[in-house]
């Protein structure tokens, strides 16, 4: 899952090493996995699960932040060539690998032990599965070396909703499944619809963006397609028994205007246009798993 962070002119260094948890990103990651811990308390929860909850929120923060610091010190390069990233720390020589990469083994190693020993060890296991298909298989591996690294790499991304999900429960229920299958089939038109009116950024970067590989004709076909599917999948939690007809109303609606957008950004392509997919893409998000959690107490 990604979002396009804000540059700051004279960072701190709190503020530097603050910056290299992509906090934005990771606000989104903590939200999703609270819907999965909320859907899987059947109920009001009690004032001891109110707890677990508020600490595996923590330990997950604390995991995805390192994952993301971890992921600046191996695409430093490719930042400082990029614009929506050149302004990172690492990217700009303001924090050293040495510093990054003592700072992402501190959270990750804080967020381990806060999972394990008071969550359960599953969520721990589980996270740090998460912080490997991330940090390690899919940015040095796949990233640099497919254009369907966004599609395979998703599956990452897709993790919080299982995390909180195991965190609850203390195992991966088919409801927790149904979640990560909206998110990973949601990260390729997102991250696509990005991709291409930043097509420029990753041409000098020498990734090998699916905009870059194929072309804006064929990426834009591709992000109507995944919107088809994504609609089909967001319909499941419905369909299984997860929610009412309250959630399948917004699920409708909110799936119709991804599918307006694709499909505009299909016929008459520009930069604006994919700017403002992306962006409902992040709304559409948002909304979906609220709508979950409304109509889950309704």
């Amino acid at each position: 899952m990604s979002t396009v962070a804000h540059p700051v002119a004279v960072m701190s260094v709190f503020a530097q090493y603050y910056a290299l948890t992509k906090p934005r990103v990771i606000q989104l990651i903590v939200f999703c996995a609270l819907i999965g811990m909320v859907l899987a308390v059947p109920g009001v929860p009690s004032w001891h699960e109110v707890g677990v909850a508020t600490m595996a929120c923590l330990g997950i923060w604390l995991v995805a932040g390192a994952a993301a610091a971890f992921n600046c010190i191996i695409e430093k390069s490719i930042d400082a060539k990029m614009k929506r990233t050149s302004w990172r720390p690492t990217a700009k020589g303001q924090l050293g690998d040495r510093q990054t990469l003592l700072f992402s083994a501190t959270l990750c190693a804080l967020g381990s032990a806060l999972l394990y020993f008071v969550v359960n060890p599953l969520t721990m296991w589980l996270t740090f599965a998460t912080f490997i298909g991330y940090a390690v298989i899919y940015t040095v591996i796949l990233k640099p070396l497919t254009p369907q690294n966004i599609v395979i790499g998703g599956a990452s991304g897709a993790m919080p909703p299982v995390l909180g999900w195991a965190a609850m429960a203390g195992h991966v229920g088919p409801e927790a499944l149904i979640l990560f299958l909206i998110i990973f089939l949601w990260t390729p038109p997102h991250f696509w619809a990005l991709a291409m009116y930043r097509v420029e950024d990753y041409r000098k970067s020498g990734l090998p963006m699916l905009p870059v590989t194929h072309g804006n004709e064929f990426t834009r076909l591709m992000v109507l397609l995944y919107t088809f599917i994504l609609l089909a999948a967001c319909l499941l939690p419905f369909i299984y028994g997860m929610s009412s007809w309250l959630y399948l109303a917004a699920a409708v609606l909110l799936n119709v205007g991804f599918i307006f957008y694709a499909f505009n950004l299909w016929r008459d392509y520009s930069d604006a246009l994919a700017r403002k997919t992306f962006r409902f893409s992040l709304i559409h998000l948002s909304l979906l798993f609220a709508a979950l959690l409304v109509d889950h107490y309704l």
